[in-house]
């Protein structure tokens, strides 16, 4: 047992050892809004069965129809592997975070206020998006989750663990980042990132947006806005090392609450700058990261 134990902790040294931000960030795809987002483009996903990435509108609140049903008209944004516009739908909801389960085979998202914070609302919680055989998503959706307070801020982002079907989510002007699962209603546990070994402060960075990698030794990320980066942590919230990000990438103050994600193994940045409608830039920014 104890031999087991000590190559276990050897052989998480040595993966941990050899985490490693990129200097650099490395663009890696490109993908140049076809249309105007309905509010603020949030989040992206990426789904491998299709090869297609979708891109999360939020910040419409859910409102009645004439049918007495609240809908939100945010819109989903679906484009391809090599970032071609294919279509847009209004999924009625109200979205944070858009993501691929591997667990489910499902697309899903988070909306705005799953945790209540701001009192309740309607169609809040996890939601699962149909997609169709050809990869397009319909206007249908199943609730797989209602409200948790365990996620904390109204407007948290929060990001999937595959590994532990948990949820890591940034909690707002503070290092904090909750660790979610969903049958607790109270935060499983509490990482606080270490950004004074990073040389950032709260507001450095963005407000409400962890990445969760699922690369060993370096599986929280997130945008520094004010220093042009993108910082990479632990578990333990130990700070890993830091990728800049191109000097002509022109970052605002909404990208510290939306225009980021992180999907295929890429950190994304929204440079509404670039295009008509902006353009959302898809990153390596680690060694480890792999991308279909």
């Amino acid at each position: 047992m104890k031999f087991e134990l000590l190559l276990t902790s050897l052989l998480f040294s040595a993966i941990t050892a050899h985490a490693a931000a990129l200097d650099e960030a490395v663009p890696v795809i490109k993908i140049a809004l076809a249309k105007q987002s309905t509010s603020h483009p949030f989040t992206v996903a990426y789904v491998p069965d299709f090869k297609r990435y979708y891109i999360a509108d939020g910040g419409l609140g859910p409102l009645l129809d004439g049918n007495s049903i609240a809908v939100s008209k945010s819109e989903i944004h679906t484009y391809g592997a090599k970032g071609e516009y294919i279509n847009s739908i209004q999924g009625g909801l109200d979205n944070r975070s858009i993501y691929f389960n591997p667990n489910e085979n499902e697309l899903e998202t988070i909306t705005y206020n799953i945790s209540s914070g701001a009192g309740f609302t309607p169609e809040v919680g996890i939601f699962a998006l149909e997609v169709d055989n050809s990869g397009n998503l319909t206007r249908q959706h199943a609730e797989k989750a209602s409200f948790n307070p365990a996620f904390g801020d109204a407007g948290a982002m929060p990001s999937f663990d595959r590994s532990t079907n948990g949820y890591y989510c940034k909690q707002s002007r503070s290092n904090k980042v909750f660790f979610v699962q969903l049958d607790k209603r109270e935060p499983v546990k509490e990482i606080l990132l270490d950004l004074k070994t990073a040389g950032v402060q709260f507001d450095d960075i963005t407000d409400n947006y962890v990445a969760y990698t699922d690369i060993p030794g370096e599986e929280l990320a997130v945008l520094d806005v004010d220093h042009k980066a993108v910082l990479l942590f632990n578990l333990k919230g130990q700070f890993i090392g830091r990728s800049k990000l191109p000097a002509q990438l022109k970052l605002h103050a909404q990208n510290h609450y939306s225009g980021m994600g992180y999907a295929n193994g890429l950190f994304f940045v929204y440079n509404q700058n670039e295009g008509e409608f902006g353009t959302y830039y898809g990153f390596k920014v680690s060694d480890q990261a792999v991308n279909q």
